[in-house]
């Protein structure tokens, strides 16, 4: 049995206790997008983003994406459809014809939630380089025209913080200024922002070197991963997502359930093999 499943549901929910919720840019900017903050009998929130989201075949198991773990928040009448992909930048996402994909399936009232900068920070691979102030920013307004055009509500998530700490104990940024020009161009383009950069990195802190290990792909098998998720740690930020999504209007509440719980292990779903 891995490290994952030994996690109790107080530890992983006293580490959320008192984690603010996440806000939009503007609160009145995000009511302003279409379908924002009204009652739908039927929603999809597309996820575009990198491994720390994605959908895990099962020959990964225990690693699981924050996008598995969302359906466990939202009611039944809210849909999602996890594009996200292992190794994804905002760039190649869009070269590879993803974000297409997904605008060609979005419509009026949808949520296209986008999550990257992971993947955009590897200054040796020009395949997913960005610069944050320059090439980041382009690549996630193409997101932004796409689903605006199409009525749909897009939202910017900033990247969940990996498991890093100093010699005194202290949780310490690893994405540089990605999430900065993230904030900046959600600010200027007046679209919804989940700082999940921000409340993760707050979580880690209060949680400490030891106890988030708890969180991440540390198994009884060998595995030590500081960037992806078991299903503790994915559930925490998925649990991020939801209620930020809730106080920057996009959602409302009667939109989301089960806040104070955990999923168990036994909950989620692996796919037989990774998604292509």
């Amino acid at each position: 049995m891995t490290t994952s499943h030994h996690v109790t549901r107080r530890s992983v929910l006293a580490g959320l206790a008192g984690i603010p919720i996440a806000v939009a840019t503007a609160q009145q900017a995000a009511a302003r997008e279409p379908g924002a903050a009204r009652s739908w009998t039927h929603r999809t929130i597309f996820v575009a983003g990198d491994s720390t989201a994605a959908p895990k075949g099962a020959a990964r198991a225990p690693e699981t994406g924050w996008g598995m773990a969302l359906p466990f928040y939202l009611a039944d009448r809210i849909a999602v459809a996890n594009h996200a992909r292992n190794g994804r930048s905002s760039k190649n996402f869009v070269d590879e014809g993803r974000l297409d994909t997904i605008l060609a399936e979005l419509r009026a009232g949808d949520v296209l939630l986008v999550q990257f900068g992971h993947n955009d920070q590897k200054t040796d691979d020009p395949v997913r380089h960005t610069e944050p102030w320059s090439t980041y920013q382009e690549y996630l307004t193409r997101y932004l025209d796409g689903a605006r055009e199409r009525g749909a509500v897009p939202v910017l998530a900033t990247s969940a913080e990996r498991r890093r700490f100093d010699a005194a104990g202290n949780a310490t940024s690893s994405h540089g200024e990605y999430p900065d020009a993230m904030r900046a161009l959600a600010v200027r383009e007046g679209v919804a922002l989940v700082d999940v950069q921000r409340e993760s990195l707050a979580l880690w802190q209060e949680l400490g070197p030891d106890e988030t290990t708890r969180y991440f792909l540390h198994t009884d098998d060998g595995r030590v991963d500081n960037t992806h998720f078991n299903t503790p740690g994915a559930a925490a930020v998925a649990l991020m997502v939801a209620r930020g999504l809730v106080g920057s209007g996009v959602l409302q509440r009667g939109d989301v359930r089960r806040l104070g719980e955990v999923p168990d292990p036994s909950w989620f779903t692996w796919l037989p093999r990774d998604p292509a």
